[in-house]
């Protein structure tokens, strides 16, 4: 017998209104950074930023009423919620895909909140096509989730360049059993835990409790921990390790690098993406780099699907590869063939 198949039924998004300038960006860093640098070798033309409503799950709730709006998805008819959101959220130790779930009426779903930083996205389609598979009560989830981390960025901290880009918004996807059209195929991911704690807001947990002393740090401290191992570790690993992704990923799809026609990257430093895209033979034309948006966490493959379907650079018969890494450290890519079987 055959195991079920596992579609994309379509993406939402949500952005917030406001933005910030490479030119406010390179005065925040005092002047460290000069705004053609930020531009040129950050690649951020500006990025989405926050406004006064715009929290975390309330950014999830919105990409999530988009994604239906796009799709025409009842949501009584949702079975799972995966919420991909940060941990940086409006009220601690609530789960976001509960609130998710009364606010867009999905009365009939249960919900879990999961974490691998901006590898949560591809992480959670795997966790929910293997739901899908494995499960005969399960033939609808919706992935979702809002990041706003950028609220922890010290620009002064010339060790967090590699961050100056963090964004804000939501985004929603939604995966159906059997539904014969823009297919799920093979996924693949990497982890490394000698980096667990190389990176991540220092002030704030149980090891280093906020204080009236350190309270203006700690809203700014989302730091490298151990910048040296980090970096160098990084270096070593992280592209053999992204390549690997990219090959099981298409192994598991039967399929090769010369079949995909366009690349869901996250936001990464200009050289860094132009790198990939020259490694597997793809053009500027066959992925959008996120350079008027910024990074924004795991819902960069979201947007950037969302956005090529938008221009056309994805139709029937593409094959989607996204790509993610987050920090911990975890690198991940998935393949999808869109169009009808």
């Amino acid at each position: 017998m055959n195991k079920p198949t596992v579609g994309i039924v379509g993406t939402g998004v949500y952005l917030p209104e406001k933005f910030m300038t490479a030119k406010e960006i390179s005065a925040q860093t005092n002047g460290i950074w000069a705004e053609e640098a930020v531009i040129e070798k950050l690649g951020i033309v500006k990025k989405t930023i926050p406004g006064e409503d715009d929290g975390t799950q309330e950014m999830g709730v919105k990409a999530a009423l988009d994604a239906l709006k796009n799709t025409g998805v009842d949501p009584k008819e949702i079975d799972v919620i995966i919420c991909v959101g940060e941990e940086w959220k409006e009220y601690p130790l609530t789960t976001s895909a509960l609130y998710i779930q009364d606010k867009i009426g999905a009365i009939n779903a249960w919900g879990i909140d999961v974490a691998n930083r901006c590898c949560t996205t591809v992480s959670a389609m795997k966790m929910a096509k293997d739901m899908l598979i494995a499960d005969d009560d399960v033939n609808i989830v919706m992935v979702v989730g809002g990041y706003r981390n950028g609220d922890f960025v010290d620009y002064t901290d010339k060790d967090m360049s590699m961050m100056f880009n963090l964004g804000a918004g939501g985004g929603a996807i939604i995966l159906k059993k059997n539904y014969n059209k823009n297919l799920l195929l093979g996924s693949h991911i990497i982890a490394d835990g000698s980096l667990a704690r190389t990176a991540g807001v220092e002030i704030g947990g149980t090891a280093k409790p906020i204080t009236h002393e350190n309270l203006e740090e700690a809203k700014k401290s989302l730091r490298l921990m151990e910048p040296k191992k980090m970096k160098d570790r990084l270096n070593e690993v992280s592209m053999p390790n992204w390549f690997m992704c990219i090959d099981k990923a298409l192994e598991k799809s039967d399929l090769e690098r010369k079949d995909i026609d366009y690349l869901a990257i996250l936001h990464i430093k200009r050289s860094g993406h132009q790198f990939m895209l020259d490694e597997l033979g793809l053009t500027n034309d066959q992925t959008i780099y996120l350079e008027e948006y910024g990074h924004i966490g795991q819902v960069d493959q979201i947007l950037s699907l969302h956005k090529a379907l938008e221009e056309r650079r994805v139709k029937d018969g593409s094959v989607v590869c996204m790509i993610a890494a987050g920090i911990g450290y975890v690198w991940a890519a998935n393949i999808i063939k869109w169009g009808k079987v």
